[in-house]
């Protein structure tokens, strides 16, 4: 999900702990209103998306060989809440978060993935903030941006990323017999009807779904297991069509899907379009960036690469209006791409560029141009499938759930 997306979901929101009210927003204020902590990333009001950036930056940066300050880690480990949740930001994490504070599963998600990729050194709050995330899972075995929130693909993909990055065999975890799985398959366009393979965000009156470019490139990372780094994948043979999926309460097809229908859309411009009410199209560089990744993800890396040009000679101006989090989204989406550099992005080095919106790093690894660092998630744990009292697991039949593990994780082989 973008930087516009998010905040749309998030700014003014009114969620507590505990509770299940629904985000609303507004774009931020460009000028900050609170003072901008040392070892965060970016200059801007950092009230809505503290967290988000400062995730994303660290991810970016281990992409491309950079080890962050520690200071820059420090930061974003000490947003967490004494309940394992993440919120947007605080602006004095030496006080424990107040009952009003609003947290959500996206901060706490894509905090999750960051600390979880590039260090073991707060594994225990990873350990909170997973719990935290099992502790809020719906019904229907997803989640919505607001604890207790009507699931969304966003959400529900962030969040299985976070999970799988952490060590939890995802499809194993389940709330009143769902998966995560399950929730994404009911988000999932039926194939031989109009957008089939793509993403709802969520469904609309009486459950119509309607595609949406961004929650179907978030989806396709889900479906996969992947962070938002994505894992690229050199498979000859990525379908070309939309394919139902088997019977077997898996649908391991949806990541498939989903990338058919996202390379079909780009293959006109090469660019995704925002849609606002009242508004003339726009181009989205930040959903397109996000495609690219899934893009690649999928093995349909033609189309990435053709995106990933065009944002090359477009993104620019976009991108330093944007700050951390926009050189970040290009930053990975050059990183996954064969042949991507972020070093030279349509003349412009983005790994230097994001570096100097932050603490100085400790090191610059300069990686070749198709080089990108291991990111494999840890070893799963023992009882990732596991929930508190009151959650079921699904039906003891650890063998189906075994085997769905590996073909939701696309039983190919993962590049490091």
């Amino acid at each position: 999900m973008n930087f516009v997306s998010r905040c749309t979901a998030a700014v003014a929101a009114t969620v507590v702990i505990g509770t299940a009210t629904p985000a609303v927003a507004a774009p931020p204020s460009p000028s900050p209103k609170v003072a901008i902590p040392d070892g965060l990333y970016g200059a801007a009001d950092p009230t809505y998306d503290g967290v988000w950036r400062q995730s994303l930056s660290l991810l970016a940066q281990n992409e491309v060989g950079v080890d962050p300050a520690d200071k820059a880690v420090a930061w974003l480990a000490g947003q967490q809440c004494a309940n394992g949740a993440f919120p947007a930001f605080r602006a004095d994490a030496g006080k424990p978060c107040a009952a009003k504070l609003a947290v959500d599963t996206n901060s706490t998600a894509v905090a999750v993935q960051a600390l979880s990729t590039i260090t073991s050194t707060y594994d225990s709050q990873v350990g909170k903030a997973v719990a935290w995330l099992k502790s809020v899972q719906n019904k229907d075995g997803g989640w919505g941006y607001s604890p207790g929130g009507a699931s969304d693909a966003n959400s529900t993909s962030l969040v299985i990323g976070a999970l799988a990055q952490a060590g939890v065999t995802v499809p194993n975890l389940r709330k009143d017999g769902k998966s995560p799985v399950d929730a994404l398959a009911k988000l999932a366009l039926p194939c031989g009807g109009k957008d089939g393979g793509a993403f709802a965000y969520q469904p609309g009156k009486k459950g119509a779904l309607t595609a949406n470019a961004d929650a179907t490139a978030a989806a396709v990372l889900g479906a996969y297991g992947d962070t938002l780094t994505g894992n690229r994948q050199d498979d000859t043979d990525a379908p070309m069509s939309c394919a139902k999926a088997a019977d077997d309460g898996l649908d391991t097809e949806a990541g498939d899907n989903g990338a058919v229908w996202l390379a079909r859309t780009l293959a006109k411009d090469g660019y995704l379009k925002s849609v606002l009410p009242g508004a003339a199209d726009q181009p989205d560089y930040g959903n397109t960036a996000d495609a690219v990744v899934a893009l690649a993800t999928a093995g349909r890396n033609d189309q990435a690469a053709a995106s990933l040009h065009w944002l090359e000679g477009h993104a620019a101006k976009w991108a330093e209006q944007g700050g951390p989090a926009a050189y970040a989204q290009l930053i990975l989406a050059a990183s996954v791409v064969r042949g991507g550099d972020a070093r030279h992005f349509g003349g412009r080095d983005l790994v230097t560029l994001l570096n100097a919106t932050g603490p100085t790093p400790k090191a610059i690894n300069k990686l070749p141009p198709t080089a990108t660092p291991s990111h494999s998630p840890k070893a799963s744990d023992d009882n990732d499938g596991s929930l508190p009292v009151g959650w079921t697991v699904g039906g003891g039949l650890l063998l189906g759930a075994l085997i769905g593990f590996a073909l939701m994780f696309r039983g190919r082989k993962r590049q490091s």
